[in-house]
């Protein structure tokens, strides 16, 4: 699967109440928290994402609470992947049961800017910056996560194979 987006570049330790702030989380409504996504660091991120683009991140992106709706924000925003130095582990695991891609590749945070056009191969983990032309790798995903990301997440995974 290949992606193609703009940049919004963050820093170090963007935990899951940056990503979507709790006063918001009252509110199951995907597209009401995509339009909170990302406001208490960034207040245009809403308005200025289009769908395909990518955030770029640093340490221990994703960090602070377990909830399902910081990466569902993300996604819902149009977001199409994440890439980051290194990520919590229940935000990894949740972007993944949700069908969002999310990739480590500390050599591309660091030589990534923000507003960059990237394509991402994710059956490769190849990251190209077409601004620049440098290419990134960061370690694709085993067969069975690609295939639950191509689903669109878990449950539609299991979906497809029940019915």
């Amino acid at each position: 699967m290949k992606l193609t987006g703009k940049v919004f570049k963050y820093g170090d330790n963007v935990d899951t109440d940056v990503i979507i702030p709790a006063r918001y989380l009252n509110n199951s409504d995907p597209r009401e928290l995509a339009a909170h996504c990302m406001e208490d660091i960034d207040e245009n991120f809403a308005q200025e994402v289009a769908e395909g683009d990518i955030i770029v991140g640093g340490k221990n992106f994703g960090s602070g609470s377990s909830r399902e709706h910081a990466p569902l924000a993300i996604k819902t925003a149009g977001v199409s992947c994440v890439i980051a130095d290194s990520f919590a582990r229940i935000f990894y695991r949740n972007s993944i049961n949700i069908g969002l891609p999310i990739l480590t590749s500390p050599e591309a945070v660091k030589g990534i800017k923000a507003g960059a056009r990237l394509a991402v191969d994710l059956d490769s983990g190849e990251i190209k910056d077409l601004d620049t032309d440098q290419t990134y790798q960061a370690a694709p995903f085993p067969e069975f996560m690609q295939n639950i990301i191509k689903a669109g997440g878990l449950i539609e995974k299991v979906k497809g194979e029940v019915g």
